[in-house]
């Protein structure tokens, strides 16, 4: 095998465990700007849904996802995952990597749609719910939206584009997080009998800070392996124009929100942060750096309007999520037709931009059913909500029998 084709195996091989790594970031964020007394709860929900995204993965969700020949719409290839004939040679995927390689960073993606939802509903879903959601949505309802775009489909097919999955993971994850809020209803104390938003402050602002600074250097592998091999030209300006919006997505978040409530609020910059790599990951290889710094400084702003604006219709998200990942991925996404190498700014045309809201649309409408169906379902059935007295005492104690602190932390 060619030197360059290992080169790229290696790359994409790297970046598939950097995306791995972000979900340690995203339970250090869940659990910091979450109560300690549900720490065990949501490091429970995390392990659980990197084991079961990656076995579905393997069983199904791979097949759904690229199936090949089909309709556009829906296709499977069948159970389980096989090596193909070129599987380990430079004929598969174009010389960038190998069958292995393609299936395990694809499916360290898949279970990132669930970990969204893990943050929004924190506190607050019974633990067996949550996970028959999990295999649901990231063994069914995730692959087959990824192949409308990713695996050839009809969006594909009409020009929509998303580098990395402003909208292919983070909106279809930030769809389903929206839905499960509104059936659970908020946390007790969350909102007073006037309706006035009440905080409930994190236990752990250190876990909170040090998990956004893992998810983005998470994000190297997220969006540089994105572009399926180690091209010097694509990866380097990827990981540019991610790296720029992020920290534009921070100060833009910090000063919108020091103007706004005049004070520094080290979680809101954290946020904006993350509303930054979301909002570059659909185009971050069309972007040019000023561009990048422009899509991070918008969407900073956008997610601290967003928080304010979920408090204010009284949906309770412990993190933000419906904030960050659905509503910063959807202004990611359209950035492609008003940015990118299609956008307005670049060939004065509003074509793409029209697409992308298409693309949009028909994500949007795909997860809210789905999600709602599965919800719905389960509230009907099994119950979505833990009882008043477990949520006051903490899910730790009745869901696991355990302490995360044992007696150094005792709220």
């Amino acid at each position: 095998m060619d030197g360059l084709f290992t080169a790229n195996n290696v790359w994409m091989m790297i970046c598939t465990a950097l995306v791995f790594f972000m979900h340690l970031g995203f339970s250090f964020l869940e659990i910091g700007l979450t109560r300690s007394k549900n720490t065990v709860n949501i490091l429970f929900k995390n392990v659980f849904i990197i084991c079961i995204g990656l076995l579905l993965y393997a069983l199904c969700g791979f097949n759904l996802m690229y199936p090949g020949e089909f309709n556009g719409y829906f296709g499977f290839a069948g159970f389980g995952i096989a090596l193909p004939e070129n599987g380990l040679t430079v004929d598969y995927a174009g010389g960038g990597y190998t069958y292995w390689t393609d299936f395990l960073f694809q499916g360290m993606f898949a279970a990132t749609a669930a970990t969204i939802v893990s943050g929004a509903v924190a506190e607050r879903i019974k633990l067996g719910s949550f996970m028959i959601f999990t295999i649901l949505y990231v063994g069914i309802v995730y692959p087959i939206a990824g192949s409308w775009q990713w695996g050839g489909g009809f969006l594909s097919e009409m020009g929509f584009y998303d580098f990395a999955g402003s909208t292919l993971v983070h909106s279809v994850g930030g769809w389903a997080a929206l839905v499960a809020i509104y059936l659970l209803g908020s946390r007790i104390g969350k909102f007073g009998e006037d309706g006035s938003s009440k905080p409930i402050p994190g236990h752990s602002l250190p876990l909170a800070a040090a998990g956004v600074l893992i998810l983005w250097l998470g994000w190297f592998g997220f969006n540089g392996g994105s572009v399926l091999s180690a091209d010097p030209a694509g990866t380097s300006l990827t990981l540019v124009t991610t790296c720029l919006a992020a920290a534009a997505g921070g100060m833009g978040a910090f000063i919108f929100d020091l103007l706004k409530n005049k004070q520094y609020d080290l979680t809101m910059m954290l946020n904006g942060i993350l509303a930054g790599l979301v909002g570059i990951t659909a185009g971050a290889d069309q972007m040019m750096p000023l561009d990048s710094i422009f899509i991070g400084l918008i969407a900073g702003v956008i997610v601290v309007l967003s928080v304010s604006l979920i408090d204010k219709v009284k949906l309770d998200d412990p993190v933000g999520a419906v904030a960050v990942h659905l509503i910063c991925g959807i202004f990611g996404t359209l950035a492609v037709g008003i940015f990118g190498a299609k956008g307005f700014f670049t060939t004065g045309s509003f074509e793409q931009l029209g697409i992308q809201f298409i693309g949009v649309a028909c994500y949007a409408v795909f997860c809210l059913l789905t999600s709602g169906l599965i919800l719905f379902g389960l509230k009907a059935t099994l119950g979505l909500r833990v009882s008043r007295e477990e949520e006051i005492d903490g899910l730790d104690d009745h869901e696991h029998g355990m302490s995360a602190y044992g007696d150094f932390v005792t709220k």
